[in-house]
């Protein structure tokens, strides 16, 4: 992982720092969330769909049958 350095004025960071504690991140997560972002957003459909695929292998634990009934997902709706 590589380390950047940035300037920014006052008024940015600060904004900067509220938005990422209200999402419970670091500055730097955020940063890197918005410049992973923008590098997806370069990308062709065939490359979003590879990458898709790619994070679904990655995935663990993740099983079709894992999934709730459907009266189960009714209850958890009834719950909110």
């Amino acid at each position: 992982m590589k380390n950047v350095t940035l300037s920014l004025d006052d008024e940015t960071y600060r904004r900067a720092r509220m938005t990422a504690a209200s999402r419970n991140q670091s500055l730097s997560a955020l940063v890197r969330e918005y410049l992973q972002s923008l590098a997806d957003e370069d990308q062709t459909p065939d490359d979003k769909a590879t990458a898709l695929f790619s994070a679904l292998d990655k995935a663990k634990n993740l099983r079709a049958d894992a999934r709730l009934s459907r009266d189960e997902a009714h209850a958890r709706a009834r719950l909110r």
